[in-house]
């Protein structure tokens, strides 16, 4: 059995499953809508249901999973929309969270939608309503029904003959009129990912949808290889530079601008220093660090910033509970000089508060599981930049700003460490600008020219064949 064949033969399997699931896929995103987990009025998009008119004309369809891959991209979406204004964007997301950050990123006239679910009806409906002439996935969304069916251009790319039960009232034949350009932007792959892609069976499905791109443009050599080596063809494989080292200046510019402002005025003369993006059990790390502190650092100030923002309640419950001064930033609570604690539990902020302070340790990093977080907002920010040592693809970036300066980021293998590094950093203001000059430094070096170059790509790969079409 050729992988072509194989292939097809292991997506039926996948597609027949999918269809069967369907009712309780949908019945499951219903339960997350009860549960707040989706949005309370726009969930029907998830079952590929469409809540905006289409325009006519060409429209570009960019996917990003979250709030963090689709930051990433919408500086890359903004240079689309200056540069082919009569081209269509559309850009889909699969959680509430990065829909209500990035709906006041998105530059006017983009599209917003929800992404649909992977069964054969709710992406039949998205496709045959919005029509893509081409789908930007960034990072590493690779899901078998959305991207076959996209790629079929009108004629069915599998067949039921060799399957001996019977799907006579299963009809997989779908006739869209309209052409699909598959591109893969900031494309990464962990070990553990590419070990589970290459098992035999699941090796033959990720070859065949591979096949399907038109463009891969991977994070770095090692995922570029990893790529190749589940069949990925080479020649569409191009760099372009980390997309996450573009967000400069992508600030949420909302009515929260003010009460920033404000904060900054309450903080000044105090030391201070931001955990970012923390996971559930990093807070004992963090809250520890801070009490140590606070014996070296009369009026210290931690600020805590939980990856997930209804965590920041559970931190602030625990912290009163212990008689530490805690103020919550979603009760509009202010800094005062009693304040120790401020955890903030809202979204679309983070980025400004890193505006606010000079010191930022970068959460998801710091217990055996995780796999860290985007490091380059903080540096591009002017932070002194920290990290734990669990930090998964991110590892690459840390690398690439330590090459640039080596003072650029700090790993550290535990609290204890962490403590002492942040103690170093609060008393010496001199190894502080140090340490905030080499991040700027670095991620300045390593983000120069990183969305012109993806602009490029995209130019050649769809937009001068969109504009040869109209000609």
């Amino acid at each position: 059995m050729g992988s072509s064949k194989g292939g097809e033969t292991v997506y039926m399997i996948y597609r027949a499953v999918t269809y069967g699931l369907s009712p309780l896929i949908n019945l499951h995103i219903r339960w997350r809508k009860f549960r707040g987990l989706e949005h309370p009025l726009r969930w029907p998009e998830r079952l590929g249901r469409p809540s905006l008119p289409r325009p006519p004309g060409s429209l570009i369809w960019f996917h990003a999973v979250s709030l963090g891959e689709g930051m990433s991209v919408v500086p890359v979406i903004k240079r689309c929309v200056e540069r082919i204004p009569d081209v269509t964007v559309l850009m889909t997301t699969t959680t509430t969270s990065a829909f209500e950050v990035l709906k006041t990123l998105l530059p006017c006239g983009v599209i917003y939608q929800f992404a649909p679910v992977d069964t054969p009806a709710a992406v039949k409906t998205f496709l045959e309503y919005w029509k893509p002439y081409a789908l930007v996935l960034v990072e590493s969304e690779l899901w078998p029904n959305l991207l076959l069916t996209a790629s079929a251009n009108g004629v069915s790319i599998i067949t039921l003959s060799s399957f001996s039960f019977d799907f006579s009232n299963y009809e997989v034949n779908f006739s869209f009129n309209f052409q699909v350009m598959l591109t893969l932007l900031n494309a990464r792959m962990s070990t553990k990912s590419f070990n589970n892609w290459s098992t035999p069976v699941i090796r033959l499905l990720t070859s065949l949808m591979l096949s399907k791109f038109s463009l891969i443009v991977p994070l770095s050599n090692i995922q570029a290889i990893h790529f190749q080596l589940l069949q990925a063809p080479p020649s569409i494989i191009n760099f372009s530079g980390d997309l996450k080292l573009g967000t400069e200046g992508l600030v949420n510019l909302s009515q929260t601008k003010r009460s920033i402002k404000d904060l900054q005025e309450q903080i000044t003369d105090r030391c201070v220093w931001m955990a970012s993006s923390i996971h559930k059990g990093e807070e004992e790390v963090m809250v520890s660090v801070h009490r140590a502190l606070m014996q070296k650092h009369t009026g210290i100030l931690s600020i805590i910033v939980p990856r997930h923002p209804h965590h920041g309640k559970e931190i602030f419950l625990d912290l009163q509970k212990k008689g530490v001064h805690v103020a919550l930033r979603s009760r509009g609570e202010s800094v005062t000089s009693d304040t120790s604690v401020y955890v903030v539990d809202t979204l679309g902020e983070l980025m400004q508060f890193y505006g606010l302070t000079p010191i930022a340790v970068i959460g998801g990093s710091f217990l055996p599981g995780l796999n860290g977080h985007n490091i380059s907002e903080a540096a591009s920010a002017g932070c002194a930049v920290l990290t734990g040592q669990h930090v998964g693809h991110f590892s690459h970036m840390i690398m690439a700003m330590k090459r640039v300066n080596p003072l650029s980021v700090i790993q550290v293998d535990g609290g204890m460490e962490l403590e002492e590094i942040l103690d170093k950093l609060l008393s010496d203001p001199e190894v502080l600008e140090a340490r905030r000059m080499a991040a700027k430094q670095a991620f300045s070096a390593l983000s120069r020219g990183v969305i012109e170059n993806v602009w490029n790509l995209l130019e050649v790969c769809i937009y001068r064949k969109i504009q040869a079409q109209g000609s």
